[in-house]
Protein backbone atom coordinates (compact mmCIF):
# COMPACT_ATOMS: atom_id res chain seq x y z
CA UNK A 1 0.00 0.00 0.00
CA UNK A 2 2.82 2.37 0.92
CA UNK A 3 4.49 1.64 -2.43
CA UNK A 4 1.35 2.72 -4.30
CA UNK A 5 1.33 6.13 -2.63
CA UNK A 6 5.09 6.67 -2.75
CA UNK A 7 5.10 8.58 -6.10
CA UNK A 8 2.65 11.10 -4.66
CA UNK A 9 4.68 11.49 -1.48
CA UNK A 10 7.90 11.90 -3.47
CA UNK A 11 6.32 14.54 -5.69
CA UNK A 12 5.20 16.67 -2.74
CA UNK A 13 8.43 16.10 -0.83
CA UNK A 14 10.93 16.72 -3.64
CA UNK A 15 9.27 19.16 -6.04
CA UNK A 16 9.22 22.42 -4.05
CA UNK A 17 7.55 24.56 -6.70
CA UNK A 18 4.73 22.10 -7.36
CA UNK A 19 4.27 21.72 -3.60
CA UNK A 20 3.76 25.48 -3.19
CA UNK A 21 1.36 25.64 -6.13
CA UNK A 22 -0.49 22.64 -4.70
CA UNK A 23 -0.70 24.17 -1.21
CA UNK A 24 -2.09 27.37 -2.70
CA UNK A 25 -4.79 25.34 -4.43
CA UNK A 26 -5.62 23.40 -1.26
CA UNK A 27 -6.01 26.54 0.86
CA UNK A 28 -8.00 28.64 -1.62
CA UNK A 29 -10.23 25.67 -2.50
CA UNK A 30 -11.02 25.13 1.15
CA UNK A 31 -12.10 28.75 1.46
CA UNK A 32 -14.23 28.50 -1.69
CA UNK A 33 -16.10 25.37 -0.70
CA UNK A 34 -16.31 26.42 2.94
CA UNK A 35 -17.99 29.65 1.81
CA UNK A 36 -20.27 28.60 -1.05
CA UNK A 37 -22.96 27.14 1.21
CA UNK A 38 -23.11 30.48 3.01
CA UNK A 39 -23.91 32.14 -0.34
CA UNK A 40 -26.66 29.59 -0.98
CA UNK A 41 -27.96 30.15 2.55
CA UNK A 42 -28.25 33.90 1.92
CA UNK A 43 -30.23 33.34 -1.28
CA UNK A 44 -32.57 30.88 0.41
CA UNK A 45 -32.99 33.10 3.48
CA UNK A 46 -34.01 36.22 1.59
CA UNK A 47 -35.85 34.70 -1.40
CA UNK A 48 -36.78 31.01 -0.98
CA UNK A 49 -36.87 30.74 -4.78
CA UNK A 50 -35.41 27.78 -6.69
CA UNK A 51 -35.03 30.07 -9.69
CA UNK A 52 -32.97 32.66 -7.81
CA UNK A 53 -30.89 29.89 -6.25
CA UNK A 54 -30.20 28.48 -9.69
CA UNK A 55 -29.53 32.00 -10.97
CA UNK A 56 -26.56 32.46 -8.62
CA UNK A 57 -24.97 29.37 -10.20
CA UNK A 58 -25.81 30.62 -13.70
CA UNK A 59 -24.34 34.07 -12.99
CA UNK A 60 -21.24 32.37 -11.63
CA UNK A 61 -20.82 30.23 -14.72
CA UNK A 62 -21.68 32.94 -17.26
CA UNK A 63 -19.20 35.33 -15.65
CA UNK A 64 -16.52 32.70 -16.10
CA UNK A 65 -17.63 32.10 -19.68
CA UNK A 66 -17.74 35.73 -20.78
CA UNK A 67 -14.31 36.53 -19.35
CA UNK A 68 -12.60 33.27 -20.42
CA UNK A 69 -11.45 34.26 -23.94
CA UNK A 70 -9.67 37.41 -22.72
CA UNK A 71 -8.44 35.58 -19.61
CA UNK A 72 -6.82 32.91 -21.80
CA UNK A 73 -4.99 35.55 -23.82
CA UNK A 74 -3.84 37.26 -20.61
CA UNK A 75 -2.50 34.01 -19.13
CA UNK A 76 -0.44 33.37 -22.27
CA UNK A 77 0.67 37.00 -22.62
CA UNK A 78 1.67 37.87 -19.04
CA UNK A 79 3.47 36.21 -16.14
CA UNK A 80 1.11 33.53 -14.81
CA UNK A 81 2.57 33.61 -11.31
CA UNK A 82 1.92 37.35 -10.98
CA UNK A 83 -1.60 36.93 -12.35
CA UNK A 84 -2.43 34.20 -9.82
CA UNK A 85 -1.18 36.30 -6.89
CA UNK A 86 -3.19 39.35 -8.00
CA UNK A 87 -6.32 37.25 -8.62
CA UNK A 88 -6.09 35.72 -5.15
CA UNK A 89 -5.70 39.05 -3.37
CA UNK A 90 -8.56 40.69 -5.27
CA UNK A 91 -10.88 37.75 -4.63
CA UNK A 92 -9.96 37.86 -0.95
CA UNK A 93 -11.31 41.41 -0.77
CA UNK A 94 -14.38 40.71 -2.91
CA UNK A 95 -15.78 37.87 -0.80
CA UNK A 96 -15.93 40.15 2.24
CA UNK A 97 -18.66 42.05 0.39
CA UNK A 98 -21.09 39.19 1.08
CA UNK A 99 -21.11 40.31 4.72
CA UNK A 100 -22.93 43.49 3.65
CA UNK A 101 -26.02 41.54 2.52
CA UNK A 102 -28.45 41.84 5.40
CA UNK A 103 -31.86 42.11 3.70
CA UNK A 104 -33.78 41.07 0.58
CA UNK A 105 -33.24 44.55 -0.90
CA UNK A 106 -29.46 43.93 -0.94
CA UNK A 107 -29.69 40.45 -2.46
CA UNK A 108 -28.63 41.81 -5.86
CA UNK A 109 -25.19 42.42 -4.37
CA UNK A 110 -24.60 38.67 -4.10
CA UNK A 111 -24.87 38.35 -7.89
CA UNK A 112 -22.54 41.30 -8.49
CA UNK A 113 -19.90 39.97 -6.09
CA UNK A 114 -20.03 36.41 -7.40
CA UNK A 115 -19.72 37.75 -10.95
CA UNK A 116 -16.64 39.84 -10.12
CA UNK A 117 -15.12 36.97 -8.17
CA UNK A 118 -15.50 34.65 -11.16
CA UNK A 119 -13.82 37.10 -13.53
CA UNK A 120 -10.61 36.70 -11.54
CA UNK A 121 -11.19 32.97 -11.16
CA UNK A 122 -11.30 32.83 -14.97
CA UNK A 123 -7.74 34.16 -14.93
CA UNK A 124 -6.51 32.10 -11.99
CA UNK A 125 -7.72 28.65 -13.09
CA UNK A 126 -6.18 28.44 -16.60
CA UNK A 127 -3.01 30.08 -15.25
CA UNK A 128 -2.75 27.41 -12.54
CA UNK A 129 -3.57 24.48 -14.82
CA UNK A 130 -1.21 25.75 -17.53
CA UNK A 131 1.58 26.08 -14.96
CA UNK A 132 1.50 22.47 -13.75
CA UNK A 133 3.45 21.10 -16.77
CA UNK A 134 6.03 23.86 -16.22
CA UNK A 135 6.80 22.82 -12.64
CA UNK A 136 6.75 19.05 -13.25
CA UNK A 137 8.55 16.61 -15.50
CA UNK A 138 6.55 14.70 -18.14
CA UNK A 139 6.81 11.64 -15.89
CA UNK A 140 5.35 13.57 -12.94
CA UNK A 141 2.50 15.18 -14.88
CA UNK A 142 -0.21 12.52 -14.44
CA UNK A 143 0.66 12.08 -10.76
CA UNK A 144 0.57 15.85 -10.27
CA UNK A 145 -2.89 16.14 -11.81
CA UNK A 146 -4.24 13.20 -9.83
CA UNK A 147 -2.77 14.79 -6.71
CA UNK A 148 -4.43 18.11 -7.53
CA UNK A 149 -7.78 16.43 -8.22
CA UNK A 150 -7.60 14.26 -5.11
CA UNK A 151 -6.70 17.18 -2.87
CA UNK A 152 -9.47 19.29 -4.48
CA UNK A 153 -11.86 16.49 -3.62
CA UNK A 154 -10.67 16.09 -0.04
CA UNK A 155 -10.88 19.84 0.51
CA UNK A 156 -14.24 19.92 -1.26
CA UNK A 157 -15.47 17.19 1.06
CA UNK A 158 -14.18 18.72 4.28
CA UNK A 159 -14.85 22.29 3.20
CA UNK A 160 -18.45 21.64 2.20
CA UNK A 161 -19.15 19.45 5.22
CA UNK A 162 -17.56 21.88 7.70
CA UNK A 163 -19.03 24.81 5.79
CA UNK A 164 -22.52 23.35 6.09
CA UNK A 165 -22.22 23.06 9.86
CA UNK A 166 -20.41 26.42 10.17
CA UNK A 167 -23.11 28.20 8.17
CA UNK A 168 -25.82 26.63 10.31
CA UNK A 169 -24.19 27.18 13.70
CA UNK A 170 -21.63 30.03 13.35
CA UNK A 171 -23.30 32.29 10.82
CA UNK A 172 -22.34 33.51 7.37
CA UNK A 173 -20.13 36.41 8.51
CA UNK A 174 -17.50 34.14 10.08
CA UNK A 175 -17.59 31.88 7.03
CA UNK A 176 -16.91 34.75 4.61
CA UNK A 177 -14.05 36.07 6.78
CA UNK A 178 -12.35 32.65 6.64
CA UNK A 179 -12.90 32.54 2.88
CA UNK A 180 -11.19 35.93 2.44
CA UNK A 181 -8.20 34.92 4.57
CA UNK A 182 -7.74 31.72 2.56
CA UNK A 183 -7.11 33.70 -0.62
CA UNK A 184 -4.38 35.75 1.06
CA UNK A 185 -2.60 32.62 2.31
CA UNK A 186 -2.89 31.07 -1.17
CA UNK A 187 -1.24 34.15 -2.69
CA UNK A 188 1.66 33.80 -0.24
CA UNK A 189 2.48 30.25 -1.36
CA UNK A 190 2.31 31.19 -5.04
CA UNK A 191 4.63 34.13 -4.30
CA UNK A 192 7.20 31.65 -2.97
CA UNK A 193 7.01 29.36 -6.04
CA UNK A 194 9.21 29.56 -9.15
CA UNK A 195 7.04 28.96 -12.23
CA UNK A 196 8.86 28.94 -15.61
CA UNK A 197 6.90 30.07 -18.65
CA UNK A 198 7.64 30.23 -22.37
CA UNK A 199 7.06 33.75 -23.65
CA UNK A 200 4.09 34.20 -25.97
CA UNK A 201 6.10 36.45 -28.30
CA UNK A 202 8.35 33.52 -29.21
CA UNK A 203 5.61 31.77 -31.21
CA UNK A 204 2.79 34.30 -31.55
CA UNK A 205 3.98 36.13 -34.70
CA UNK A 206 3.62 39.57 -33.18
CA UNK A 207 0.10 38.98 -31.81
CA UNK A 208 1.08 39.47 -28.19
CA UNK A 209 0.09 43.15 -28.13
CA UNK A 210 -3.18 42.61 -30.04
CA UNK A 211 -5.66 40.90 -27.69
CA UNK A 212 -8.33 40.23 -30.31
CA UNK A 213 -5.80 38.78 -32.76
CA UNK A 214 -4.32 36.66 -29.98
CA UNK A 215 -7.75 35.34 -28.96
CA UNK A 216 -8.66 34.50 -32.57
CA UNK A 217 -5.28 32.83 -33.04
CA UNK A 218 -6.02 30.63 -30.02
CA UNK A 219 -9.42 29.60 -31.39
CA UNK A 220 -7.85 28.79 -34.77
CA UNK A 221 -5.20 26.66 -33.12
CA UNK A 222 -7.84 24.66 -31.25
CA UNK A 223 -10.15 24.18 -34.24
CA UNK A 224 -7.31 23.16 -36.55
CA UNK A 225 -5.87 20.66 -34.05
CA UNK A 226 -8.54 18.01 -33.62
CA UNK A 227 -6.34 15.98 -31.28
CA UNK A 228 -6.50 18.93 -28.87
CA UNK A 229 -10.13 19.79 -29.59
CA UNK A 230 -11.52 16.38 -28.60
CA UNK A 231 -10.31 16.43 -24.97
CA UNK A 232 -11.21 20.14 -24.81
CA UNK A 233 -14.86 19.16 -25.42
CA UNK A 234 -14.94 16.51 -22.68
CA UNK A 235 -15.78 18.66 -19.65
CA UNK A 236 -18.37 20.72 -21.54
CA UNK A 237 -20.14 17.63 -22.86
CA UNK A 238 -20.14 16.02 -19.42
CA UNK A 239 -21.48 19.07 -17.60
CA UNK A 240 -24.38 19.61 -20.02
CA UNK A 241 -26.21 17.18 -17.73
CA UNK A 242 -24.19 16.80 -14.56
CA UNK A 243 -24.28 20.57 -13.95
CA UNK A 244 -28.04 20.35 -13.47
CA UNK A 245 -27.74 17.14 -11.44
CA UNK A 246 -25.31 18.71 -8.97
CA UNK A 247 -27.50 21.82 -8.73
CA UNK A 248 -30.52 19.64 -7.93
CA UNK A 249 -28.70 18.14 -4.94
CA UNK A 250 -29.37 21.51 -3.26
CA UNK A 251 -33.12 21.02 -3.78
CA UNK A 252 -32.95 17.35 -2.79
CA UNK A 253 -31.27 18.25 0.53
CA UNK A 254 -33.91 20.88 1.26
CA UNK A 255 -37.16 19.39 -0.06
CA UNK A 256 -36.67 15.61 -0.03
CA UNK A 257 -34.26 14.97 2.84
CA UNK A 258 -35.45 18.03 4.81
CA UNK A 259 -31.90 18.56 6.09
CA UNK A 260 -30.93 21.92 4.57
CA UNK A 261 -27.24 22.93 4.66
CA UNK A 262 -26.24 19.90 6.72
CA UNK A 263 -27.75 17.44 4.24
CA UNK A 264 -26.24 19.33 1.32
CA UNK A 265 -22.85 19.31 3.02
CA UNK A 266 -23.02 15.52 3.34
CA UNK A 267 -24.11 15.00 -0.28
CA UNK A 268 -21.47 17.38 -1.58
CA UNK A 269 -18.97 15.67 0.69
CA UNK A 270 -19.82 12.34 -0.96
CA UNK A 271 -19.32 14.04 -4.32
CA UNK A 272 -15.88 15.19 -3.21
CA UNK A 273 -14.83 11.74 -2.00
CA UNK A 274 -15.82 10.23 -5.35
CA UNK A 275 -13.99 12.90 -7.32
CA UNK A 276 -10.83 12.18 -5.33
CA UNK A 277 -10.95 8.39 -5.58
CA UNK A 278 -12.07 8.29 -9.21
CA UNK A 279 -8.87 9.40 -10.99
CA UNK A 280 -6.73 6.96 -8.98
CA UNK A 281 -9.03 4.05 -9.85
CA UNK A 282 -9.54 5.28 -13.40
CA UNK A 283 -5.82 5.39 -14.11
CA UNK A 284 -5.47 1.79 -12.96
CA UNK A 285 -8.37 0.61 -15.12
CA UNK A 286 -7.45 2.68 -18.20
CA UNK A 287 -3.65 2.48 -18.17
CA UNK A 288 -3.08 3.41 -21.82
CA UNK A 289 -3.52 7.14 -22.51
CA UNK A 290 -4.52 6.32 -26.10
CA UNK A 291 -7.80 4.98 -24.69
CA UNK A 292 -8.58 7.92 -22.41
CA UNK A 293 -10.84 9.75 -24.86
CA UNK A 294 -12.95 6.61 -25.29
CA UNK A 295 -13.07 6.09 -21.53
CA UNK A 296 -14.65 9.55 -21.15
CA UNK A 297 -17.77 8.26 -22.92
CA UNK A 298 -17.89 5.26 -20.60
CA UNK A 299 -17.67 7.62 -17.61
CA UNK A 300 -20.66 9.60 -18.89
CA UNK A 301 -22.83 6.50 -19.21
CA UNK A 302 -21.80 5.22 -15.79
CA UNK A 303 -22.36 8.58 -14.07
CA UNK A 304 -25.83 8.95 -15.60
CA UNK A 305 -26.87 5.51 -14.37
CA UNK A 306 -25.70 6.30 -10.83
CA UNK A 307 -27.66 9.56 -10.70
CA UNK A 308 -30.76 7.72 -11.94
CA UNK A 309 -30.58 5.70 -8.72
CA UNK A 310 -30.13 8.89 -6.66
CA UNK A 311 -33.25 10.40 -8.25
CA UNK A 312 -35.44 7.58 -6.90
CA UNK A 313 -34.03 7.31 -3.39
CA UNK A 314 -35.30 8.70 -0.07
CA UNK A 315 -32.27 7.64 1.96
CA UNK A 316 -29.35 9.98 2.68
CA UNK A 317 -27.04 6.97 2.94
CA UNK A 318 -28.08 5.53 -0.44
CA UNK A 319 -27.91 8.95 -2.10
CA UNK A 320 -24.45 9.59 -0.66
CA UNK A 321 -23.08 6.24 -1.86
CA UNK A 322 -24.36 6.63 -5.43
CA UNK A 323 -23.36 10.31 -5.62
CA UNK A 324 -19.86 9.24 -4.59
CA UNK A 325 -19.72 6.50 -7.24
CA UNK A 326 -21.11 8.84 -9.92
CA UNK A 327 -18.40 11.39 -9.22
CA UNK A 328 -15.67 8.79 -9.35
CA UNK A 329 -16.53 8.83 -13.07
CA UNK A 330 -16.72 12.63 -13.31
CA UNK A 331 -13.40 13.01 -11.46
CA UNK A 332 -11.71 10.62 -13.88
CA UNK A 333 -13.15 12.55 -16.80
CA UNK A 334 -11.72 15.77 -15.38
CA UNK A 335 -8.18 14.48 -14.82
CA UNK A 336 -7.97 12.49 -18.07
CA UNK A 337 -9.09 15.42 -20.24
CA UNK A 338 -6.81 17.85 -18.36
CA UNK A 339 -3.70 15.69 -18.77
CA UNK A 340 -4.42 15.14 -22.47
CA UNK A 341 -4.71 18.89 -23.02
CA UNK A 342 -1.51 19.58 -21.09
CA UNK A 343 0.38 17.00 -23.12
CA UNK A 344 -1.01 18.04 -26.50
CA UNK A 345 -0.88 21.86 -26.15
CA UNK A 346 2.32 23.95 -26.50
CA UNK A 347 3.02 26.33 -23.63
CA UNK A 348 2.37 29.47 -25.69
CA UNK A 349 -1.19 28.31 -26.45
CA UNK A 350 -1.95 26.46 -23.23
CA UNK A 351 -3.64 29.36 -21.45
CA UNK A 352 -6.00 29.97 -24.37
CA UNK A 353 -6.73 26.25 -24.74
CA UNK A 354 -7.71 25.91 -21.09
CA UNK A 355 -9.69 29.15 -21.08
CA UNK A 356 -11.64 27.94 -24.13
CA UNK A 357 -12.28 24.68 -22.32
CA UNK A 358 -13.56 26.75 -19.37
CA UNK A 359 -15.75 28.72 -21.77
CA UNK A 360 -17.38 25.54 -23.09
CA UNK A 361 -17.66 24.09 -19.58
CA UNK A 362 -19.25 27.18 -18.04
CA UNK A 363 -21.67 27.77 -20.92
CA UNK A 364 -22.80 24.14 -20.76
CA UNK A 365 -23.27 24.30 -17.01
CA UNK A 366 -25.15 27.61 -17.22
CA UNK A 367 -27.60 26.23 -19.79
CA UNK A 368 -27.96 22.98 -17.84
CA UNK A 369 -28.73 24.68 -14.51
CA UNK A 370 -31.03 27.26 -16.12
CA UNK A 371 -33.13 24.60 -17.83
CA UNK A 372 -33.39 22.56 -14.63
CA UNK A 373 -34.29 25.65 -12.56
CA UNK A 374 -37.01 26.68 -15.02
CA UNK A 375 -38.47 23.17 -15.10
CA UNK A 376 -38.70 23.18 -11.32
CA UNK A 377 -39.86 26.80 -10.99
CA UNK A 378 -42.80 26.31 -13.35
CA UNK A 379 -43.65 22.82 -12.08
CA UNK A 380 -43.13 21.09 -15.43
CA UNK A 381 -41.59 18.09 -13.64
CA UNK A 382 -41.01 17.15 -10.03
CA UNK A 383 -37.50 17.19 -8.60
CA UNK A 384 -37.30 13.40 -9.05
CA UNK A 385 -38.58 13.58 -12.62
CA UNK A 386 -36.16 16.34 -13.56
CA UNK A 387 -33.19 14.49 -12.08
CA UNK A 388 -34.21 11.30 -13.90
CA UNK A 389 -34.50 13.17 -17.20
CA UNK A 390 -31.01 14.66 -16.92
CA UNK A 391 -29.61 11.27 -15.86
CA UNK A 392 -30.98 9.70 -19.04
CA UNK A 393 -29.61 12.57 -21.14
CA UNK A 394 -26.15 11.98 -19.65
CA UNK A 395 -26.30 8.30 -20.62
CA UNK A 396 -27.32 9.28 -24.17
CA UNK A 397 -24.45 11.80 -24.30
CA UNK A 398 -22.05 9.05 -23.33
CA UNK A 399 -23.16 6.83 -26.19
CA UNK A 400 -22.94 9.80 -28.55
CA UNK A 401 -19.34 10.33 -27.44
CA UNK A 402 -18.45 6.64 -27.80
CA UNK A 403 -19.77 6.29 -31.34
CA UNK A 404 -19.08 9.73 -32.86
CA UNK A 405 -16.08 11.24 -31.04
CA UNK A 406 -13.95 8.41 -29.66
CA UNK A 407 -13.37 6.53 -32.96
CA UNK A 408 -11.26 9.44 -34.28
CA UNK A 409 -8.65 8.72 -31.59
CA UNK A 410 -7.63 5.58 -33.47
CA UNK A 411 -5.66 7.74 -35.91
CA UNK A 412 -3.78 9.78 -33.29
CA UNK A 413 0.01 9.39 -33.75
CA UNK A 414 2.05 8.39 -30.70
CA UNK A 415 4.09 11.61 -31.02
CA UNK A 416 1.07 13.63 -29.88
CA UNK A 417 1.58 12.33 -26.35
CA UNK A 418 5.08 13.79 -26.23
CA UNK A 419 3.89 17.38 -26.68
CA UNK A 420 5.40 18.81 -23.51
CA UNK A 421 9.05 19.23 -22.80
CA UNK A 422 10.85 18.50 -19.55
CA UNK A 423 11.35 21.52 -17.34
Amino acid sequence: MQHKFQPYVDLIRNNHDYRRLWLAQVISNFGDWFGILAVYAIIQKYSGSELLLGLIIVVKMLSLAVSSPLAGYITDRFNRRHLMIASDLIRGVLVLGFIMISSASLLWLAYVIISAQMVFSAIFEPAKTSSIPNVTTPQELVIANIMSAASWSIIFTTGMAIGGFATAYMGTTVVFLINGISYVVSAYFIYRAVIPQEKMADNASGKKDKPLAGIIDGFRFLISNKNVLRPALAKGTFTMCIGALVYMLIIIAEDVLMMGSVGLGILYGARGVGTGIGPVVGRRVFKNENGWVRSIGIFMVFCGLMYAVVSQSDSLLVMSIFVMIAHMASGSNWVFSTVLLQRRSPDTYRGRVFSTEWLLFTLSQSVSVTVAALILEFGILTIRGTMTAFSILLVVSGFFWLFLIAPHEEDVPESVFDGIRAR
